[in-house]
C-alpha cells in the first residue's frame, strides 16, 4: 500500500493522468488534484508536496517533453502510453528540476518512477521509465540548470571499441543507448583499478565477453555530467581498440543501453554516432584495414 510522498506522486499520477487524456493542461488542474486528493485519502501535511510537485510539471511540462523525447526518440511524446509519459514527467520533474524545498536524490527520484511504472504501467514500463530516467541523468546532466555549476571533481572514463576478425572480415562490437545512437563499452575507472582492469571489468558486464588482447590507445575527450550521487564531475575518457572473441552479445540488463550487435567495418559508415566519436571510429578503422 502506498503512503507517504509515494502516495502523494501517485495522486499526483492521477490528476497528470486525467488532464492529459482530457487535454485540460490549461482549465484547473487544482480541481482534479484535490478531487483526487479526497478519493486517495491523502494525509494534509502530503499537499504542500503535491502540489508544488504538480505546478513544477506543468510549468515545465514542454521542457520535460523535449527531454523525454531527445531520450526516446524512437517514441515521439504522444506515441508515448499516456501513464508512461507522465511517469517521466514525474521523475524528470524530481530529477532535474526539483528545488531545496522539494529536493529528492537521483536514486530516490529514478526508484520512484520505477515503482509508480510497476503499480501503474504495462509489463514493460518500469524497464522504459528506469532506462530514459537512467539515461538523462547520465548522460545529460541537468538540463534547463545553468552551467554556475562546475564540476566539483574529475572522474577517468575507460572506453573500449571492440573488435573481433571471422575469417577475412572484421566485426566492431557496439551498442545503441537509448538517446538512437551507437556508441562504446565504457565506465567509471574505480580507485587503484588499472586501464586494462576497468576495460575487462566493463566488457564482461556490458556485452558479456572476455577480452583477449587490450591493443592500442586511440584517442581522448572529456565532458561534464551528474555521477550517481548527484555531484557535478568532469568525465575524462580514453578510448582503446580492444581484441574480443567473435561470440554473441550479451547486453546488460539494466542502464541506458537497449541493445548491442556486431557490424561489418562496411556498414559502420550508415550509423549515427556521438560527434566526440566519429575519429575515434576513423581511427580504429583505418587501424584494422592496415592488419
Amino acid at each position: 500500500m502506498l503512503k507517504g510522498r509515494s502516495l502523494g506522486r501517485a495522486i499526483v499520477l492521477q490528476t497528470l493522468f486525467e488532464i492529459d487524456t482530457e487535454g485540460a493542461w490549461k482549465e484547473n488542474p487544482d480541481e482534479v488534484l484535490m478531487r483526487n486528493f479526497a478519493e486517495f485519502a491523502g494525509e494534509e501535511k502530503l499537499l504542500p508536496f503535491i502540489k508544488t510537485l504538480l505546478d513544477l510539471i506543468i510549468a515545465k511540462r514542454s521542457d520535460l517533453d523535449k527531454i523525454i523525447e531527445k531520450a526516446a526518440p524512437q517514441w515521439p511524446i504522444d506515441r508515448i502510453a499516456i501513464v508512461d509519459r507522465n511517469i517521466l514527467r514525474i521523475g524528470l520533474a524530481e530529477l532535474l528540476f526539483s528545488g531545496e524545498d522539494n529536493n529528492v536524490p537521483p536514486k530516490v527520484a529514478i526508484n520512484e518512477a520505477i515503482e509508480l511504472a510497476k503499480k501503474f504501467g504495462a509489463e514493460k514500463s518500469p524497464k522504459f521509465i528506469n532506462g530514459v530516467l537512467g539515461a538523462v541523468y547520465k548522460e545529460m546532466g541537468e538540463p534547463g540548470k545553468d552551467d554556475r555549476n562546475e564540476a566539483v571533481k574529475d572522474e577517468e572514463v575507460i572506453a573500449a571499441l571492440c573488435y573481433a576478425k571471422d575469417g577475412d572480415e572484421f566485426y566492431l562490437a557496439l551498442v545503441h543507448d537509448i538517446f538512437g545512437y551507437w556508441t562504446l563499452v565504457k565506465g567509471v575507472q574505480k580507485e587503484a583499478e588499472t586501464d586494462e582492469e576497468t576495460l575487462e571489468r566493463k566488457v564482461k558486464e556490458e556485452i558479456g565477453l572476455d577480452i583477449l588482447e587490450v591493443e592500442e590507445e586511440l584517442g581522448r575527450s572529456s565532458y561534464k555530467a551528474n555521477n550517481k550521487e548527484g555531484l557535478r564531475v568532469k568525465r575524462n575518457v580514453k578510448y582503446y581498440l580492444v581484441k574480443v572473441p567473435f561470440e554473441d552479445l550479451k547486453l546488460k540488463s539494466d542502464g541506458g543501453l537497449d541493445d548491442a550487435k556486431w557490424f561489418r567495418l562496411a556498414d559502420v559508415r550508415d550509423l549515427r554516432f556521438y560527434d566526440d566519436l566519429l575519429d575515434i571510429i576513423s581511427n580504429a578503422i583505418n587501424i584494422l584495414l592496415n592488419k
